[in-house]
């Protein structure tokens, strides 16, 4: 599905976030039941068929999504849990949220067709019906002066639809499944979507592509939201594609004082964290893959692209780099200097909320919210960014820490460092992007096809600026953030940070 428009899924989701920033805002202990209760009438209306076909079927979705919103898992559907039960534990200032990560609204599938051919009324009943005799299955017969499709015998094989000459054979197939590069979509009882946690890597491809909403993450930013009223130290680390999410004529001083209003009271860059993996990848590829002690080395700053080498090619574990990814390296690096901050990474990617929440890394950041998260809370403040402004800006990275942002960004960020300080060593790139992709290349990397090689894995496909928690389009994302790296005033790192002790 075209990424960035304004649909309905889209609005009905930023309003509930909406509302959600607003509960952890104003609500108190005493009116949060309350005030949770009446969200699905306040945006569901008697005279509101915007969302679907009937208000009470809007209102019962609505519900799940406050709830996934306030990181609380979906109710059961075969018995009585009220709406705002579980509603104690997450009314907390801290990071929370119920495992698994992404969960699919039952009441909002529309039990999609998952593979099935099907002839339209664009058929013209042409005399050559090659439809029918290139059929290996005899499936295909003229009805009536037009094709007809006997599902009993098809076996979708799709040579029908390739030799139509007017194309009017429809392959339909169901958005999410499409969209899931690891086969995590399966039907439950009722032939409704459902995802299988044990195969699914949180990259959120099913969720920004199911038409409907029906597949939704969960959200911490109640929490933050009830985090940002104390007097607590509480620091933002913005990731690098955060270029034009905001708006077009929205730059860091205006988003810096944004974020300051809503309570931050700092602002620091992820590219930082990503300048320091630069170098010390490009050390690890040097002293390892180029002298031949590692066969390869697969980056390991996209969680989904991680867990899918750990998942599912478990032998290439030791391939995986062991340098801390962007969010943690940055999270550290502040921590170091104030120990007393909570951290808040502010990004496109909703596997980063697994990522924090590791035992090794639970620590360091403290918080995850993407741009789409941020955007509400702004809303619910009332906070025009275009108003506001800071005397920083940010000037903490370089070009090629910014550049991870891309798909390829990561692998010439860390070529780039190997050129500069390793005169001589030559290297070797391959990267892949979307799962399905990232799957095909960590295989042909097991069989030994990728020897010498510096592999970069993005879950989603055209990279960070294409995760599931973005607000404009993939191509303007791209300009954007080729426009930031070129006008960045350093290029690559500086060899020192290397030495940067985070541990």
């Amino acid at each position: 599905m075209e990424r960035g428009l304004d649909t309905r899924v889209k609005q009905i989701r930023k309003l509930v976030f909406e509302e959600v920033a607003r509960l952890g805002d104003t609500s108190t202990a005493d009116s949060l039941v309350e005030d949770m209760e009446a969200i699905p009438y306040k945006l569901i209306t008697e005279d509101n068929t915007t969302y679907r076909e009937s208000i009470y079927r809007s209102r019962a979705i609505v519900r799940e999504r406050l709830r996934l919103a306030m990181g609380m898992s979906l109710r059961p559907e075969d018995k009585p849990v009220h709406l705002t039960q579980g509603v104690e534990e997450s009314n907390i200032s801290e990071k929370y949220y119920e495992p698994p990560l992404m969960q699919v609204i039952p009441s909002a599938c529309e039990s999609c067709e998952e593979n099935k051919f099907e002839v339209s009324n664009q058929c013209k009943g042409c005399l050559a019906h090659p439809c029918v005799e290139v059929c290996p299955k005899d499936a295909v017969s003229m009805v009536n002066g037009k094709s007809f499709i006997d599902q009993d015998k098809c076996i979708k094989c799709g040579k029908c639809k390739a030799v139509c000459p007017y194309d009017a054979i429809a392959k339909k197939e169901r958005p999410c499944k499409k969209a899931c590069g690891v086969d995590a979509i399966v039907n439950d009882s009722l032939k409704r979507a459902y995802i299988d946690n044990d195969k699914c890597v949180s990259c959120g491809m099913c969720m920004v592509n199911c038409p409907f909403g029906a597949i939704s993450d969960k959200s911490q930013i109640f929490q933050l939201m009830r985090a940002l009223k104390s007097d607590d130290n509480i620091v933002a680390e913005i990731a690098p594609a955060f270029e034009g999410q905001f708006g077009d004529d929205v730059n860091a001083r205006n988003l810096i004082g944004g974020l300051k209003k809503l309570g931050f009271t700092a602002v620091h860059e992820v590219a930082l964290g990503a300048d320091i993996g630069a170098i010390a990848e490009a050390h690890h590829y040097v002293e390892k893959v180029a002298t031949g002690e590692l066969p390869f080395l697969l980056t390991s700053c996209c969680p989904s692209w991680a867990m899918l080498a750990k998942k599912y090619f478990p032998t290439l574990i030791e391939e995986v780099s062991e340098e801390l990814t962007p969010m943690v390296a940055t999270a550290r690096s502040i921590k170091k200097e104030q120990p007393d901050a909570r951290v808040v990474f502010i990004g496109p990617c909703a596997a980063k909320k697994l990522e924090a929440s590791r035992k090794s890394v639970r620590s360091d950041v403290d918080f995850v919210i993407t741009f789409e998260e941020l955007s509400a809370m702004f809303a619910a403040k009332n906070i025009n960014l275009l108003e506001e402004t800071s005397e920083a800006s940010l000037h903490d990275a370089t070009g090629a820490g910014r550049g991870y942002a891309v798909a390829g960004g990561v692998a010439q960020a860390i070529e780039e460092c190997v050129n500069t300080y390793y005169e001589g060593v030559e290297v070797k790139i391959e990267h892949a992007e979307g799962l399905a992709e990232c799957k095909k290349t960590l295989a042909l990397a097991k069989a030994g096809r990728l020897n010498g090689c510096l592999i970069e894995g993005m879950g989603c496909p055209g990279g960070c600026v294409a995760g599931a928690g973005t607000n404009i389009q993939i191509p303007k994302a791209k300009k954007k953030i080729q426009k930031l790296v070129a006008a960045s005033s350093v290029n690559i790192p500086a060899k020192e940070l290397e030495e940067i002790e985070l541990s």
